[in-house]
């Protein structure tokens, strides 16, 4: 399964940018979406924004992901 996290484009320097995704500052590739602009929101797939997404996107999947770590917190290890 693949999962493509919500993230936001914080700098950007020529075929990368550095983005925050839940509080982690990493480098990205930006080779794949025209225009990245410091402030866009993506999505991040293997390292790569795949996407433009807009801000209300972005909001509900950073909220959708968020609950789900916290689900799988609360499950039981064996």
């Amino acid at each position: 399964m693949c999962l493509a996290i919500p993230t936001k484009i914080t700098s950007v320097q020529g075929s990368y940018a550095y983005a925050e995704t839940m509080g982690i500052r990493q480098k990205i590739n930006i080779q794949l979406i025209e225009n990245p602009m410091p402030g866009d929101f993506v999505l991040l797939h293997a390292g790569f924004a795949i996407e433009k997404i807009d801000q209300t996107e972005y909001l509900f999947l950073n909220n959708t992901l968020n609950e789900m770590i916290k689900s799988d917190e609360n499950e039981p290890r064996e």
